[in-house]
């Protein structure tokens, strides 16, 4: 992703587009351990909990893992801080969507770009381009 923004600002961003608190996540792993695809993410949920409280926010966005989040909210329900990692990985596909100039639209996406492309950043840019 492409910004002008420091890690701080960026981590800021998350959290208020998400509504979580990074720093309440004390790293005990059961978001990880009841994700349903926590082990084909990279990073895993409570590793890439961990980029942004070392201030690697921009290090995050530029995974495939918060693309992969399947967003079932597993994560949160087991989190004893109630920190949920859905919310936080939707917050950085918003992020990313935002700073592309270019609209998405539905009738337009081709065969090619429906491989590539993760079905969540669809979803991601059609809700945006919703609003």
């Amino acid at each position: 992703m492409a910004t002008s923004h420091s890690s701080a600002e960026l981590l800021e961003q998350i959290e208020t587009l998400s509504g979580q608190a990074v720093g309440d996540c004390y790293q005990c792993g059961c978001c990880t351990s009841g994700c349903p695809i926590g082990e084909a993410m990279d990073p895993p949920p409570s590793k890439a909990i961990r980029l942004l409280q070392l201030g690697r926010a921009d290090a995050l966005l530029r995974t495939e893992g918060i693309w992969m989040c399947a967003s079932c909210m597993v994560c949160g329900t087991r989190c004893p801080r109630a920190v949920d990692y859905a919310r936080i990985a939707e917050a950085c596909r918003a992020l990313i969507l935002r700073s592309r100039q270019s609209k998405v639209d539905p009738d337009t996406v081709t065969a090619p770009e429906l491989e590539e492309i993760p079905q969540q950043a669809f979803i991601a840019a059609f809700r945006k381009s919703s609003v």
